[in-house]
């Protein structure tokens, strides 16, 4: 059974940090590029960051050097780094599995940017 499971959100002042996990299990992670998702009340699903399974990285224009995605294939786990958050930051993250036409999803976790 395939699972995505996020952690790491929470509510943290402008201009903190927070690092979200995502755990994996049920397939080959190594093989699938993973990706972090938001999305924010009354907005479409936004790309936050991508991992491929070489490790190349690719960012959302809004999170260019505050972000850092990263993977560990041993732990099937993927991270997301975020610094200097701003309040525009807050939505649910979502992790996202993907190799060819398989796609899945987490569940998602709330991170609230605000003083």
């Amino acid at each position: 059974q395939v699972q995505l499971v996020e952690s790491g959100g929470g509510l943290v002042q402008p201009g903190g940090s927070l690092r979200l996990s995502c755990a994996a299990s049920g397939f080959t992670f190594s093989s699938y590029v993973m990706s972090w998702y938001r999305r924010s009340p009354g907005k479409e699903r936004e790309l936050v960051a991508t991992t491929s399974s070489g490790g190349t990285t690719n960012y959302g224009d809004s999170m260019k050097g505050r972000f850092n995605v990263s993977r560990d294939n041993g732990k099937n786990t993927v991270y997301l780094q975020m610094n200097s958050l701003k309040p525009e930051d807050t939505a649910v993250y979502y992790c996202n599995a993907r190799l060819a036409y398989r796609t899945y999803w987490g569940q998602g976790t709330q991170v609230t940017v605000s003083a």
